[in-house]
């Protein structure tokens, strides 16, 4: 006959015992599972993050005058002839024997998103040498520095021509160094009234895809995404045209952008 209110057998101790054993045991083992399932996923995420961005394709290509232009006219020089010289060679349209134009603006319409680009220099330098502005074209960033130097061994001006940034007039002689910081975006014309012929441009730009062709009148843009965009140019002469060009996933034909003499 039982007794009842006695206490229970070692037996019944274990069978009590053990489902509290398996369902802690239950608990770390799906612990562990949840850890390492986190770690995959933090592991693959960083994979992701690493992976270097997709390069773009290169959009290169030339600004040719529409026909052939006359050679450009000299200038007489009749004050500071020591250092002037007694002529110069007009410089606002340079083209060479196969119509080709230094000194255009090309840049696209809409910068590409998420499309890599170079730093900007801290700060770009135009010379005057000779009594012509050098380099006559200089490209910077909306908030960006030009240096403004005379090697010349007599007084020049800087006085700007402008509707977004701030006008300045300033004497600069032999030696000195201006610098003027360029808050907007726009064509800024620079000149020396006592040398009339000299003139300079400050393109001041909203994006990094801003370029110049050189003497033979090339340009290009790296690490473009595929798709649709419109080219513009500008040049001081012959005025802004722009055409639509579309870009695939590796380098296609150059770019050949025509501007008539006006």
């Amino acid at each position: 006959m039982p007794i009842t209110g006695a206490p229970p057998g070692p037996d019944s101790e274990t069978r009590t015992r053990e489902p509290i054993a398996r369902t802690s045991h239950g608990m770390v083992t799906s612990m562990a599972w949840r850890g390492a399932i986190i770690l995959l996923v933090a592991a693959t995420a960083s994979v992701a993050l690493s992976a270097p961005a997709a390069r773009g394709a290169e959009l290169h290509g030339r600004v040719l005058a529409a026909a052939d232009v006359s050679a450009p006219a000299k200038i007489p020089i009749t004050i500071d002839q020591y250092v002037c010289g007694t002529e110069q060679t007009a410089g606002d349209l340079v083209v060479s024997g196969a119509r080709e134009i230094r000194n255009v603006v090309v840049w696209l319409e809409s910068a590409p998103a998420g499309a890599p680009s170079a730093p900007p220099p801290a700060v770009t330098p135009m010379d005057q040498k000779e009594c012509v502005f050098t380099p006559r074209v200089v490209i910077v960033p909306a908030a960006g520095t030009v240096q403004f130097l005379n090697s010349d061994r007599l007084l020049h001006n800087l006085h700007s021509v402008s509707k977004e940034n701030p006008s300045f007039n300033r004497t600069q002689p032999k030696g000195r160094t201006i610098p003027i910081t360029f808050g907007k975006p726009e064509i800024v014309r620079i000149d020396c009234d006592l040398h009339s012929w000299m003139r300079g441009w400050v393109v001041v730009a909203p994006h990094p895809f801003y370029a110049l062709t050189d003497g033979q009148g090339r340009f290009r843009f790296d690490n473009i995404p595929p798709g649709q965009y419109t080219v513009r140019v500008w040049h001081e002469r012959l005025g802004e045209s722009a055409r639509t060009v579309t870009v695939g996933p590796s380098a296609g034909a150059p770019v050949t952008i025509e501007l008539r003499a006006r």
